[in-house]
């Protein structure tokens, strides 16, 4: 492996395991707050899959550079602007409206990326879409039924799952920002096309939502620039939290 395909496989794998790293955390939060109890315990599991890709695609990362980086190094010894997360994964709960949209704009996306890298030429990104695939499966199906759920439901959570989504649409466009060494991923057929994905990704989101009575919110301005260390004031408060103890007591065993 030539290093431009090192370094661009690199990138790609942080975007990924920062992502669900991210997000996974965020979903965690809900931990004994959820709104009924088979819900709590419903999105520690998600937040636990979400954590368990992350390990994943970090260790992979790791090795891919070859500098002796643990998946434990990547995620806690790194800063904010050295994240590469998708913008989305670092938005604030909110109310249970919005963590479910945003689960939901992203499973959708989760779900068609892993599909379509169980045919990655790389071993090892396949295996990991693998086992992705079964549980992000389960992820849809929990989120499409909430969507459907409070999008047909009464007036009042109608409109709170509508607000969600005109409040959180300007940032999935930033799921699809794409790297200059993506196209050599591309080439390689590592990864796939992402106009791919997201056509894909827009005409599942559309259906579900015509069947929730949920309206697809006009174009407009859309925040990006995740995968190049363009965050919010939200993920230096994210990594506070995550990053404390390995930070505090540097080399600690546990």
């Amino acid at each position: 492996m030539n290093d431009n395909l090192k370094k661009a496989l690199f990138d790609y794998l942080l975007w990924m395991g920062d992502t669900t790293l991210v997000l996974g955390h965020r979903i965690s939060e809900w931990c004994g707050h959820g709104p009924i109890l088979e819900e709590d315990i419903a999105l520690t599991n998600i937040a636990l899959d979400l954590l368990g890709e992350a390990r994943l695609y970090l260790t992979y990362a790791g090795e891919i550079e070859g500098k002796g980086r643990s998946e434990d190094d990547l995620a806690y010894l790194r800063d904010v602007m050295d994240y590469h997360n998708s913008l989305i994964a670092e938005q604030p709960n909110g109310d249970f409206a919005f963590t479910v949209m945003r689960q939901f704009l992203f499973t959708v996306f989760n779900y068609h990326l892993q599909e379509a890298l169980l045919t990655s030429s790389d071993e090892r990104i396949r295996s990991i879409a693998e086992k992705a695939i079964k549980e992000v499966t389960y992820h849809l199906r929990h989120s499409k039924d909430w969507v459907l759920r409070l999008g047909d439901g009464t007036e009042e959570s109608h409109n709170k799952i509508q607000d969600a989504l005109n409040n959180i649409w300007m940032y999935v466009d930033d799921m699809f920002l794409t790297l200059p060494g993506d196209k050599v991923l591309v080439d390689e057929k590592i990864v796939p096309e992402m106009a791919t994905i997201k056509s894909k990704w827009l005409e599942t989101v559309k259906n579900i939502l015509d069947e929730a009575t949920l309206k697809l919110p006009a174009d407009g301005f859309m925040m990006k620039g995740g995968r190049q260390g363009k965050h919010g004031e939200h993920l230096g408060f994210i990594l506070a939290e995550l990053q404390y103890l390995p930070r505090a007591y540097p080399g600690t065993k546990w």
